[in-house]
């Protein structure tokens, strides 16, 4: 009897996951089974680039995952139960959900949009946290006319990349941010100098230290009382992750994330583990790891090296998580790249200009290879122990 290994989610960190695992283990002791709504990967950190009317790469799951053993089951995850280890799924319209039986499940649904309570945002403004919201906006601003106010709201790298985006590719129109802070108060001096160069070159008004009070259909109101013109809203102010772990007998945080052990593997339950933004883990000098791709992908290395090493009665390994950089294209022929610490603080060394747009680039590359090659090394596929035991003394299950 295979060991069932069901992760939910196919973005970054859920595909890499599943991959890694087929990388580690024997296809006759696993099966492995991806829940994804859409067929194809999607490039979120791409988004911004669909949104202003740039074609993407085509990259199938079927292709991704090809010969790897991996099966992906196309639909929407309704409903988790941790208790009877079961994950509800519906497919599509007039079609039943399907209920799918886990030994580990690997939790990986990560997050959407924000709207921060804000009243009218959820009906007015656009979003650009995943590709239906991209392409919404995509055709909004396409039939915008010179010299109509676009307002992005939100000073954070999606704001700052999806500002900078809809300015250089739409010069003719009014392009403004709002941010609660300064803008990029967080960079190093050199970084923040470039940003506003970036900005006034490209004829973007910033306003700065400024609360979004409401949205509507033509503008935003703002903390004291006026209001900022906006035919178009796009808002990026953070993320929400997807409400299901809240509503199972998983412990979560206030804001819905998985709480999870240095292993990624849930503290009440220890056949499920979170990874990327929908877990609650912890990286350098015991800091909450930020909701990013930077982030989310080594956590999915060290779920997938985790339960293959449990599975198998290896030593479970520690993958390290920590950061290296912030990464934000500023156009397609701009960019920064901000050094920082382990713990992700701005440390003064900033790359800008051209060389930091290639390097962007080679980063999204990158990240998108990595998902269909999940390790660079050669791996030798380990045989699963029957009744394996991890060394807390919590069974996972069994395989033949």
């Amino acid at each position: 009897m295979q060991h069932r290994i069901v992760v939910l989610g196919a973005g970054y960190t859920g595909a890499t996951a599943a991959g890694r695992l087929a990388k580690r283990l024997h296809r006759e002791d696993v099966a492995i089974t991806v829940v994804n709504a859409e067929p194809d990967f999607v490039e979120r950190v791409r988004m911004h680039q669909l949104a202003l009317g740039q074609d993407l790469t085509p990259r199938p799951f079927s292709e991704m995952f090809h010969g790897t053993g991996v099966t992906l089951k196309q639909g929407k995850v309704t409903a988790v139960d941790v208790d009877r280890r079961t994950v509800t799924v519906h497919a599509d319209q007039g079609a039943r959900d399907e209920e799918l039986r886990y030994d580990t499940l690997v939790y990986a649904l990560g997050s959407g949009w924000n709207a921060q309570g804000v009243p009218g945002a959820a009906e007015h403004a656009h979003e650009i946290a995943g590709r239906p919201g991209a392409l919404r906006l995509r055709e909004r601003l396409a039939g915008l006319a010179a010299g109509e106010p676009v307002v992005v709201v939100g000073g954070g790298l999606t704001g700052l990349e999806a500002v900078t985006e809809i300015a250089e590719s739409r010069p003719d129109l009014d392009v403004a941010l709002v941010a609660r802070g300064g803008l990029g108060d967080w960079l190093s001096a050199k970084g923040a100098r470039h940003l506003r160069e970036v900005f006034g070159r490209l004829g973007i008004t910033v306003h700065e230290h400024t609360a979004v009070t409401a949205v509507e259909a033509d503008h935003i109101a703002i903390g004291d009382g006026a209001d900022i013109p906006a035919v178009v809203t796009v808002w990026t102010t953070g993320f929400a992750v997807h409400p299901i772990a809240r509503a199972t007998t998983l412990e979560v945080t206030g804001t819905g994330r998985i709480v999870v052990d240095r292993t990624m593997r849930s503290v009440s339950h220890p056949d499920v583990y979170a990874i990327g933004d929908a877990a609650s883990a912890r990286g350098p000098a015991d800091k909450p790891l930020r909701m990013s791709c930077a982030s989310g992908v080594p956590t999915a290395w060290q779920a997938a090296d985790a339960i293959a090493a449990r599975l198998t009665g290896g030593k479970v390994p520690t993958v390290p998580v920590r950061y290296f950089n912030q990464c934000i294209s500023l156009g397609r022929g701009d960019g920064l790249i901000q050094y920082v610490t382990a713990d992700d603080r701005a440390v003064p060394a900033a790359l800008t200009g051209r060389l930091a747009a290639l390097y962007k680039e080679i980063i999204c590359k990158g990240a998108a290879w990595g998902v269909a090659h999940p390790t660079l090394l050669p791996v030798r596929r380990r045989r699963v122990v029957r009744e394996a035991v991890a060394p807390e003394g919590a069974p996972v299950g069994t395989a033949a």
